[in-house]
């Protein structure tokens, strides 16, 4: 495995490689979730490339930037065992430079839930993935379906912006107690990860009543928020893959939402229907 930091470094080893190519962006404090979409890549890919960049163009003032996990020797070794061709570190003043070029999210999606939690954040995911993507060059680019709004908004930049790539959405991991992988769960302490439990006990809730045939949007919505009744909850949206709000559920075409606080560890999960 070959260890880049520098751009034109990145740019030589992109260019020996031959066939396919698969890539994993990541911002580093790699879980068992991160290795999915990896194993995911190497299966589908002759090579695989890994970038870990925690980018500071979509936290927030007063986020967690500076507390951000980083185990960046576990990281390495994680990659390696795992098949990865490239793994990309590299520093921040080699990704941006003083009054650039700037892409925006899309009005719309850019800026409804987790956009209007945190304005700006989208406009630096749509930034930085598409400085990865012009360096590493992928036939496919993998993400995981937990960070919904996400995916669609690169889902949709992949699309108006014609890019040759194929974006692979896929499943979210969950621990055996149904809380989904990320690498903020570190912040919550025991007590607080068994109450962040309510999050995923909700959203079986909801499968359990769609399959039951209770397809209202609003009698769903009350009855996780009952189960989440001790969490601080941000918002529990019903949406249809374009994020439009849905009264109803729509069979293969609706993803629950939720954002609720856990102590000061703000968590997401959702339920694509």
């Amino acid at each position: 495995m070959q260890i880049v930091r520098g751009i034109e470094e990145l740019r030589r080893a992109r260019e020996a490689l031959e066939g396919s190519v698969g890539f994993v962006p990541t911002m580093g404090a790699l879980h068992q979730g991160h290795l999915t979409l990896i194993k995911r890549s190497t299966g589908e890919n002759d090579h695989t490339i890994v970038s870990i960049f925690v980018n500071p163009t979509q936290f927030l003032p007063g986020e967690d930037l500076d507390s951000y996990p980083r185990r960046e020797e576990a990281d390495r070794r994680i990659c390696e065992i795992a098949g990865v061709d490239i793994l990309f570190m590299p520093e921040v003043s080699s990704v941006y430079g003083k009054d650039e070029v700037t892409l925006k999210a899309p009005e719309y999606l850019g800026y409804i839930l987790e956009g209007s939690r945190r304005p700006g954040h989208f406009d630096g995911v749509v930034q930085v993935v598409m400085k990865l993507f012009n360096l590493t060059r992928p036939d496919r680019a993998y993400f995981g379906k937990k960070d919904a709004q996400q995916l669609v908004i690169l889902q949709k930049m992949v699309k108006d912006l014609f890019l040759p790539l194929k974006l692979v959405p896929v499943e979210t991991v969950r621990e055996d107690d149904g809380l989904a992988l990320s690498s903020r769960n570190v912040y919550l302490s025991p007590t607080e990860r068994a109450e962040a439990l309510a999050i995923s006990r909700s959203l079986k809730r909801a499968s359990r009543l769609v399959m039951a045939g209770e397809l209202s949007s609003e009698a769903i919505k009350q009855e996780m928020y009952a189960i989440m009744k001790a969490l601080d909850v941000e918002y529990v949206e019903i949406v249809d893959r374009s994020f439009r709000p849905l009264e109803k559920v729509k069979i293969q075409d609706t993803i629950i939402l939720v954002a609720a606080r856990v102590g000061r560890t703000r968590l997401i999960d959702n339920l694509w229907i």
